[in-house]
C-alpha cells in the first residue's frame, strides 16, 4: 500500500442500481475525504453527445467532441456538481437515458482515454472514495482499498424506480429493472475495461443490507487496512 499525502484511494465499483453513490458520498463523509462521482463524467458527456446529436458509435464525431468539450467536477457543501461547458448539468444528467447514454459513450476509445487522466489527476492525491465501474480494475489498480457492491437485479431496480419517484420522474418498475439489466448487458459485454470485480475487491451483497449496514462494514474494511499500511 503506497503512501499518499492526502490519505487513501478507495475504489467503489459494481453494476448500475447497486447504491454505490450513495454508499461512496456518506463513507467518504464518515472518512472526511472527497467523494468522486466518476460515473457522472461518464453521464455528462453523453448529455452533451445527445444535445449535439452526436451518435456514440460514431468514434469520430465522439473524437472531436471529447476533442471540444470541458468537462468538470465541483463539490458544494459536500454536494457534488458536474458542470459541461462551464454548465451546471448536475440534474440533467440523471435519468434513465443518460444512464443509458453514459454506457453508450463508455465504449468510445476516445472517451475512455479523454476521462481516463481526468480521474487519475483527481484522485492522485489520496484521500478520496471513487465509485464507478473501472476504479478498481483500469482508473487506480493500486486503490489502497477496493469494494465491488452488488446488489439482485430485482433489488436494484426497486431502488432506482424509488430514486426517480423521489426526484418527481413518472417511472415504471418493470421498465426501470429491465433498463437496469439492458445497463448490465452494455457494461459486461464492452470491448474496452467491461464492468468485472477486481481480483482484490471485496464483495459486497447490499441486497438485503442498509446503506449503513454497508458503511459500517466498509468502515471497517479501511481501518482494518490502515493498521496494516
Amino acid at each position: 500500500m503506497q503512501k499518499r499525502k492526502k490519505g487513501l484511494v478507495i475504489a467503489i465499483d459494481g453494476p448500475s442500481g447497486a447504491g454505490k453513490s450513495t454508499v461512496a458520498r456518506v463513507l467518504a463523509e464518515r472518512l472526511g475525504y472527497t467523494y468522486i462521482d466518476t460515473g457522472a463524467l461518464y453521464r455528462a458527456i453523453g448529455w452533451k453527445a445527445r444535445q449535439e446529436g452526436i451518435d456514440p458509435a460514431d468514434e469520430q464525431a465522439m473524437e472531436r467532441l471529447c476533442m471540444e468539450i470541458d468537462v468538470s467536477l465541483a463539490n458544494t457543501d459536500g454536494d457534488p456538481g458536474i458542470y459541461v461547458d462551464n454548465q451546471d448539468v448536475s440534474r440533467a444528467i440523471r435519468t434513465p437515458e443518460m444512464g443509458m447514454m453514459a454506457s453508450a459513450v463508455s465504449k468510445s476509445p476516445a472517451v475512455r482515454a479523454r476521462l481516463l487522466d481526468v480521474q487519475r489527476e483527481l484522485g492522485a492525491g489520496g484521500g478520496v472514495v471513487m465509485d464507478g465501474r473501472d476504479i478498481g480494475t483500469v482508473i487506480f489498480p493500486d486503490a489502497d482499498v477496493k469494494f465491488y457492491l452488488d446488489a439482485s437485479a430485482e433489488e436494484r431496480g426497486r431502488r432506482r424506480y424509488r430514486e426517480l419517484k423521489d426526484a418527481g420522474l413518472a417511472v415504471d418498475l418493470a421498465t426501470i429493472t429491465g433498463e437496469i439489466l439492458e445497463r448490465d448487458h452494455q457494461d459486461s459485454g464492452r470491448d474496452i475495461a467491461p464492468l468485472s470485480r477486481a481480483a482484490d475487491a471485496l464483495p459486497v451483497d447490499s441486497s438485503r443490507l442498509s446503506i449503513e449496514d454497508v458503511v459500517i462494514g466498509m468502515l471497517a474494511e479501511v481501518a482494518k487496512r490502515r493498521e496494516e499500511k
